[in-house]
């Protein structure tokens, strides 16, 4: 197969699709990988490192989309990339549609096959595709957060985890997930007071194990978010419903109760946010004043860090892109039931309900159109 792998044109975006050990790995295995000019560079790997590797350097996105079979990406196709697809062209990268409607059309109409890394599954109703990112965005929060918190950047001037004799701030985390996690794990690291709120009492209790009596659990209801949001100096919405729009669990008129200079972290800004108030930023222009309060929302936090970011997305795409390659997506699909599950948009026709019940559009079941 003909993978092809352009440059990421989303603001401030340095990763890239295919490591040159990714592409290494595909060429051992037969297939040609046309890479366009600089797409590694934001990450230290120079066009002789992908020719090192076995791929070809191509100039522009045009010539990369015009000839690849499957086109491997990291974030969602902007509108211009998105009409450069075909029909029949594969399209595997993350998506993340339903908050987009624009995007979703444009797939539709392109008549591509447009598999989604954040929709894929794992055992145990995993979702290892978007579980680095997730890892990398969790820790970043605590970071971002922080810096957010010093009065130049707006907020209270509150230092994370205090000094002796000086409390410590406190970091309320919604959400016990894959994000939540490493984000109470940077936030109790940095010393600070730290709450976590989930609906899952099997989840708060592996957390309560993880990490011991440091760590405040509590049952999210709306009674416990309006008294924890009010208390928090740092304030992190790390909730995911696979595939769909991220529910709104904090209001404005919550948000109005928090001490100003707070300062609020919307990790599932990707989803569209789980805070009222929340508006995609980038990192040119990263957070926002609102009633009082900090808002960083930036849509692809690990963008930051972009080397770390791409080799440990690689290290889980690497055995789903081998097999799309190796079989053809339709065989490779039918055969793996997880990697079925990451298929959104089949030649016209939305694959995952998640997304087509967000955006009012039919659901036609993956393998029901794969048969046909």
């Amino acid at each position: 197969m003909l993978l092809g792998v352009p440059k990421e044109i989303k603001t401030q975006e340095y990763r890239v699709g295919l490591t040159t050990g990714s592409v290494q790995e595909l060429v051992h295995h037969g297939h040609q990988i046309i890479v366009q000019s600089t797409a590694g560079e934001g990450i230290g790997l120079s066009d002789d490192m992908y020719r090192e590797a076995g791929a070809e350097i191509v100039g522009t996105a045009a010539e990369v989309f015009e000839r690849a079979n499957m086109v491997v990406k990291v974030k969602e196709p902007q509108a211009d990339e998105c009409r450069m697809l075909r029909e029949g062209q594969v399209l595997f990268t993350y998506l993340h549609l339903a908050p987009d409607p624009a995007q979703t059309r444009l797939l539709l109409e392109s008549g591509c096959i447009a598999i989604a890394y954040e929709t894929v599954t794992g055992p145990n109703n995993s979702l290892p595709l978007l579980s680095p990112m997730s890892e990398v965005a969790g820790r970043m929060s605590i970071q971002a957060g922080a810096h957010c918190l010093e009065k130049e950047q707006g907020g209270s001037g509150v230092l994370l985890g205090g000094v002796p004799g000086v409390e410590a701030a406190r970091v309320v985390v919604i959400g016990g997930g894959v994000v939540g996690t490493n984000a109470v794990r940077m936030a109790m690291g940095m010393e600070a007071h730290v709450t976590v709120l989930d609906r899952s009492l099997q989840r708060l209790k592996e957390l309560d194990f993880q990490f011991g009596c440091m760590l405040n659990t509590v049952y999210s209801t709306r009674e416990a978010l309006t008294q924890y949001v009010a208390s928090a100096d740092l304030l992190v919405g790390a909730v995911l419903v696979p595939g769909a729009a991220a529910p709104k669990l904090v209001s404005r008129e919550m948000l109005r109760t928090m001490k100003p200079g707070s300062v609020l972290v919307d990790v599932a800004i990707d989803q569209g946010g789980c805070f009222e108030t929340s508006r995609a930023t980038t990192h040119a222009n990263p957070t926002y004043v609102e009633d009082g309060v900090v808002h960083y929302c930036v849509a692809n936090m690990p963008g930051a860090v972009a080397r770390t970011s791409t080799f440990a997305l690689n290290n889980a795409t690497l055995p789903f892109t081998l097999n799309l390659a190796n079989k053809g997506y339709r065989q490779a699909v039918l055969d793996d039931p997880h990697l079925c599950a990451g298929l959104n948009v089949h030649l016209g026709q939305l694959t995952h309900k998640a997304v087509a019940e967000d955006l009012g559009y039919q659901y036609v079941p993956a393998r029901n159109v794969l048969a046909a």
